[in-house]
């Protein structure tokens, strides 16, 4: 019986993990100078998701920096960025700007 509730207990829990990973979390968190125009963005894979004054986006294969570049090309210079709630600090944030279409 333990071992038949052992097993149904792993059944569980890998049914609910592709919900869990399919939501992603944010990871990196972006806010920009002016109000995005678009709603959503794609940089290199990642989908980044604006509401209200911010952009957010799960964990990415790409370095933090080069995340960062990415959303500024795509909805222009940022007021922060930060990283699994680390913000950048005014270097990298200038040198992220910098990349700006």
């Amino acid at each position: 019986m333990t071992r038949l509730l052992s097993v149904a207990a792993a059944v569980a829990g890998l049914m609910t993990a592709p919900a869990a990973f399919a939501q992603g979390g944010t990871y990196y968190n972006a806010v920009p100078v002016a109000a995005p125009a678009k709603n959503s963005v794609i940089t290199s894979g990642t989908l980044w998701k604006c509401t209200g004054p911010a952009c957010s986006a799960p964990k990415s294969t790409q370095r933090d920096a080069i995340m960062c570049q990415l959303v500024v090309q795509r909805i222009g210079a940022l007021k922060s960025f930060s990283v699994n709630g680390q913000p950048f600090g005014a270097a990298e944030l200038a040198e992220c700007n910098s990349r700006a279409g």
